[in-house]
């Protein structure tokens, strides 16, 4: 993992609402991970889409665990 392949991602907890930063990695290309809430501990589902073409970073969409992204 190189240090240039990680960004961070500024959003607010689906849940509580609490703000919060996670670290991607961006070298994994596309995909769907869970992270928990610092404050709440709920799973937040992180979906991650990088383009197939640059290899830049296009969105990062974020919700409850059971929701359909």
């Amino acid at each position: 993992m190189q240090d240039d392949a990680i960004v961070e991602h500024d959003f607010h907890c689906p849940y509580c609402d609490s703000p919060l930063t996670f670290e991607i990695d961006t070298s994994q290309g596309s995909h769907t991970t869970w992270e928990d809430c610092h404050q709440c501990c709920a799973p937040i589902l992180v979906e991650v889409t990088m383009s197939p073409f640059s290899g830049e970073l296009e969105s990062v969409r974020t919700g409850r665990d059971d929701d359909v992204l």
